[in-house]
């Protein structure tokens, strides 16, 4: 039974979509299509470190629609992670 005082530092894919607000199925076509947050296999497992997950979403930061922002998060298609492609 894990200990409850300890604050978990990696997420599955069903709790880091949770924390992310979107579903499992769309941290799933991130995987596939490279736009999404780091992520670790340990043994079959999938898992999200809190701070990449935290550090991915807030590439989409903005304060107005003019503000271009750090950086895009893309939508999880291969459009868009060709269209990264292409501009980098």
């Amino acid at each position: 039974m894990p200990d409850p005082m300890l604050t978990p530092r990696y997420l599955r894919t069903q709790e880091a979509a949770r924390h992310l607000g979107v579903s499992p199925r769309t941290m799933k076509m991130h995987r596939i299509y490279g736009t999404g947050p780091t992520y670790r296999k340990i043994g079959g497992r999938v898992v999200y470190k809190i701070a990449d997950l935290d550090h991915w979403v807030d590439q989409g930061i903005r304060k107005s629609t003019s503000d271009p922002g750090l950086g895009v998060v893309l939508a999880p298609t291969p459009e868009a992670r060709a269209a990264a492609l292409r501009r980098s």
